[in-house]
């Protein structure tokens, strides 16, 4: 099992979770889709937005709700959403965790908002917009993360090269 798991609850749009799917590979992250999609998991647009990645995932699909939180808990979860109370980044988190989020056009679910006020998070923002794309939102998440972490087993120094500028 993996230590930091991205959890996608009905997610709508098939080029934000292949490009999590990507972000997922690049970071090590389990990817975790709660259904139901808005797309069928062959769809072109999500294999493109992975691009060739696929084979690195460690993916998991869910038929509902109740089926996720049976396999893995509920302790170590935080909700991403724009109506919660904090900021992702007054938290420390443990060394499993699992970062959910809602989909596109609604978010996450207001009944698991309001049992987890603790465990509710938000990327601070301007004030009149909704809310920021899916998958940057979840790239930002699993940085933060790996911050915490020190990056732990992520390559941090490029390799030098001649750049012609």
């Amino acid at each position: 099992m993996k230590n930091i798991n991205i959890v996608l609850h009905c997610p709508e749009i098939p080029q934000n979770t292949g490009n999590i799917a990507r972000t997922c590979a690049a970071t090590g992250a389990a990817l975790h889709l709660i259904k139901p999609l808005g797309f069928e998991i062959d769809d072109k647009k999500l294999k493109r937005a992975g691009l060739d990645y696929w084979h690195l995932l460690d993916i998991t699909y869910y038929e509902n709700e109740a089926e996720f939180f049976e396999k893995n808990g509920s302790e170590a979860i935080y909700y991403f959403s724009t109506k919660a109370p904090r900021a992702y980044t007054e938290i420390t988190y443990p060394e499993r965790v699992f970062l959910m989020f809602g989909r596109e056009t609604r978010g996450l679910p207001e009944e698991l908002l309001q049992k987890n006020p603790d465990r509710a998070v938000r990327i601070p923002m301007l004030p009149h917009l909704r809310s920021l794309n899916l998958s940057n939102s979840a790239a930002v998440a699993v940085y933060e993360v790996l911050r915490q972490k020190g990056f732990e087993g992520l390559e941090e120094t490029g390799t030098p090269t001649s750049f012609a500028w």
